[in-house]
């Protein structure tokens, strides 16, 4: 299985229960997150489900997801070399 995270809109958990409601027809419920704690409001998927997959089902719930790459998290903290 692999893993994928997404950024989201979802900001409570009356979103998060919208998408789950989409989201549960296709993956186990244990097999994704949504953290509200975070600026991104990441989803994290663990499942053989195309990307593309559970975007469609995050918009038809209502909501944006936008895949993150694995180095997303620097792009925050990376600051290029000055030469």
């Amino acid at each position: 299985m692999k893993t994928s995270k997404f950024k989201t809109n979802a900001k409570c958990d009356g979103c998060v229960a919208r998408i789950a409601d989409k989201l549960n027809e296709i993956v186990p419920r244990e097999q994704w997150n949504i953290d509200l704690s975070t600026t991104d409001r990441v989803l994290t998927v663990t499942a053989d489900v195309p990307d593309e997959k559970i975007i469609a089902v995050v918009v038809a719930a209502g909501y944006k997801a936008e895949k993150l790459s694995r180095f997303s998290h620097l792009r925050e903290t990376h600051h290029p070399l000055k030469v």
